[in-house]
């Protein structure tokens, strides 16, 4: 591992993205506006006193939904057209590792999903009033883990995908299913054992139970701690994973 050459690929990638204003303005500014709209969504309803709020509950777990779907998106296109541009090919005739070459793409949009995550969850507490029992920093923590494994995830499925267009389908493949899984919808343990089998090889179960934790707990909790170790090492796997699968030649 050559951490010069990672820190020369992460600084490369993000002199790319500050020369394209919508892919920044997707990052950073898109999730604000979803979790914008859910908070509308929820404006008028009618709670007895006391009763907490629907925004409390579903806008802290779109804080790591959205910043993991955007990041997903954004990796792997944009590491389509590395590829394609011919960029990954001549990149790889020089001594550069095919893993200090993916940690540079992983440390360059990491670096943009921190911000998208600090500016999300910054309009959530300060303008929306989000009331959660966790401090806002545990669950900064967990918005930015998010936004990594959807950098991780990207990484990943780029390698399979010849076009751009092919790296969106894997949207509906990879992505949807974890949404309807994950318990956002419907609880893991009232789903069936076979829902609930699928649901625990996927990473964003892992992120809403441990959301789950921080809206209820003030602390960290032993659940928690799980789920956090849990996410890091599927995000370490995923990027170990990336190195390997990286093609040397264009598609």
């Amino acid at each position: 591992m050559n951490y010069k050459l990672i820190g020369a690929t992460a600084v490369r990638v993000l002199a790319q993205l500050r020369r394209d204003p919508r892919s920044i303005a997707m990052i950073l500014v898109l999730p604000a506006l979803l979790l914008t709209a859910v908070y509308f969504l929820f404006e008028n309803e009618k709670l007895p006193p006391g009763a907490p709020r629907s925004f409390d509950r579903i806008g802290l777990i779109m804080l790591a939904v959205f910043p993991f779907v955007v990041m997903f998106l954004v990796t792997s296109i944009t590491m389509l057209r590395e590829r394609t541009s011919g960029t990954l090919e001549r990149l790889m005739t020089t001594p550069i590792h095919k893993a200090d070459l993916v940690l540079g793409y992983a440390v360059a949009f990491s670096v943009m999903a921190a911000l998208q995550s600090v500016v999300a969850t910054g309009i959530a507490y300060w303008c929306f009033g989000l009331n959660v029992a966790g401090s806002a920093g545990l669950v900064v923590l967990l918005a930015v883990l998010n936004a990594i494994l959807g950098v991780s995830l990207g990484l990943l499925c780029s390698a399979f995908a010849r076009t751009e267009f092919q790296a969106v389908q894997f949207m509906p493949l990879v992505v949807i299913p974890q949404l309807l899984l994950c318990g956002l919808f419907v609880a893991r343990d009232q789903m069936n054992e076979v829902l609930q089998g699928l649901a625990r090889v996927m990473p964003l179960s892992y992120s809403v139970e441990a959301l789950g934790e921080v809206a209820r707990h003030s602390s960290m909790t032993d659940l928690l701690w799980a789920d956090l170790l849990i996410l890091a090492a599927i995000v370490v796997a995923m990027l170990l994973l990336s190195s390997l699968t990286l093609q040397r030649k264009r598609s």
